[in-house]
C-alpha cells in the first residue's frame, strides 16, 4: 500500500491569518472609536485614508504580482495602526505617505506577509516621523478638556520632557510638573482620585483616555481591553506584553527619577505607563508574529530589551516617547535571538568529550 508523505506542517489549526487579523481589528476598534469620539471627525478621516492608502497600495503590488492579497485583512491592520499612531490634526498627506511606505517598502520590498523583519505600521510611522517632526508632534486637547479645534497641547511626556531639559523640573514629581505647565485634568479624574487617594489626576485621566496624544493611544484602559482579548482568543500570549510593560514600570521607578534630581527608587510608575504609546506598543506592534522570536524564553528577553529601550529614550534621550524605535531596534536583533536561543532537539544528546590517556 502506497503512502504518500506531505511537508509539514501536519497539524493543522481552525485559526487561519485573516481571523486572526479580524481578531486583531476588533481589539483595536475601541481605542479607534474613542479615539474619534474625543478628538472629532477629523481623527476618522486620518483613520479612513490610512486603511484606505494601505489597502489600495496592497491592491496594486499585488496586481503588479499576479498575487491574491487583500484577503488576509493584514493591510486593513496595517492602515488601522497607522491611523492610530497619528496626531488628530496631521496632514492629510502624511498618513498616506506613512500606509504607502508600511506596506510598499516595510513589507513587500522583503518579501511580503511573513517575511518582513520589522512591523509595517510601526516602520511607517518612525519613517513619517522622522520626516515631518513637526507635524506629528503637534497634538489636539480631547473634548473633555476644551474644543479640539481650537486648542492644541503637548503631551503628559512632552511637558516633563520639556521641564526636564529646561531645568525646570528639579525635585519635582510629574504630577508637579504637570500642574506647573498648566496641563488640565477633567472633573471626573478628580473624583475618581479623591475616592482612590494613591490614584492623582493625571493617572486617572491617562488611563482612561483624556490626554492628548495620538488617535489611538490616549486609552490604556480600551487598549488593555482589546489586548486581554487577544490573549483570550489565543492570537497573542501574555509574556511580551506583561514583560515589556513590567521591565518598563521597574526601571522607571528604580532610575526615572534621576532626570529631576530624586535619586534612585523614586521615579513615578503609573503615569508613565498609561501615557503615551505604551500600551498599544505593548499589545499591539511589540506582539507581531513574524518580527518577535519563536521561542517563550526569546520573547521573555525581546521584551525586557523593549522595556530598557523605552525607558532610556524616554528618560535620556532628546525624545520624549521611545516605544516604536525600542520595538524597531529589538525587531533588528529578533534573529540573533532566536539563534542563540533554541529549545533542545527532542531525543539529542550532548557530545561527550574526549579525553586522551597518556
Amino acid at each position: 500500500m502506497m503512502k504518500t508523505v506531505s511537508s509539514s506542517p501536519h497539524v493543522h489549526d481552525s485559526l487561519s491569518t485573516d481571523k486572526a487579523m479580524l481578531y486583531v481589528t476588533v481589539a483595536l476598534l475601541p481605542a479607534a472609536v474613542w479615539g474619534v469620539w474625543c478628538f472629532g471627525l477629523r481623527a476618522l478621516v486620518v483613520l479612513a485614508i490610512s486603511i484606505a492608502s494601505s489597502v489600495l497600495v496592497e491592491f496594486l503590488l499585488g496586481k503588479v504580482a499576479k498575487e491574491k492579497t487583500l484577503s488576509d485583512f493584514s493591510a486593513v491592520v496595517t492602515g488601522l495602526l497607522v491611523g492610530m499612531n497619528m496626531p488628530p490634526a496631521v496632514p492629510l498627506y502624511i498618513p498616506v505617505i506613512a500606509s504607502a511606505f508600511a506596506i510598499a517598502v516595510a513589507k513587500w520590498t522583503f518579501g511580503g506577509l511573513g517575511a518582513n523583519w520589522a512591523n509595517p505600521a510601526l516602520a511607517g510611522r518612525i519613517f513619517v516621523f522622522f520626516s515631518f517632526t513637526s507635524q506629528m508632534s503637534t497634538f489636539s486637547l480631547p473634548r473633555t478638556l476644551a474644543a479640539v479645534d481650537a486648542v492644541s497641547s503637548a503631551t503628559v511626556l512632552s511637558t516633563v520632557k520639556t521641564a526636564v531639559s529646561a531645568g525646570n523640573a528639579s525635585m519635582m514629581s510629574f504630577d508637579q510638573v504637570l500642574e506647573a505647565g498648566g496641563t488640565l485634568s477633567t472633573a471626573f479624574a478628580e473624583k475618581v482620585s479623591s475616592l482612590i487617594p494613591f490614584l492623582s489626576p493625571y493617572e486617572v485621566d491617562a488611563f482612561f483616555g483624556n490626554i492628548g496624544g495620538c488617535i489611538g493611544e490616549v486609552s490604556a484602559f480600551l487598549l488593555l481591553l482589546g489586548g486581554l482579548f487577544l490573549i483570550a482568543k489565543k492570537i497573542i500570549t501574555w509574556h511580551i506584553p506583561v514583560v515589556y510593560l513590567a521591565s518598563f514600570a521597574v526601571l522607571s521607578w528604580i532610575f526615572g527619577g534621576t532626570p529631576r534630581g530624586l535619586g534612585l527608587f523614586s521615579g513615578e510608575i503609573l503615569l508613565p505607563l498609561f501615557s503615551g504609546g505604551l500600551f498599544l506598543g505593548a499589545f499591539f506592534m511589540a506582539t507581531d508574529w513574524v518580527t518577535t522570536p519563536t521561542t517563550r524564553k526569546g520573547q521573555v528577553i525581546f521584551a525586557v530589551g523593549c522595556g530598557f529601550f523605552t525607558f532610556l529614550i524616554r528618560y535620556f534621550g532628546s525624545l520624549p516617547e521611545g516605544v516604536s524605535l525600542a520595538i524597531l531596534l529589538m525587531n533588528i536583533v529578533t534573529p540573533t535571538i532566536d539563534r542563540y536561543v533554541k529549545p533542545k532537539k527532542f531525543g539529542y544528546l550532548k557530545p561527550e568529550k574526549k579525553t586522551e590517556v597518556k
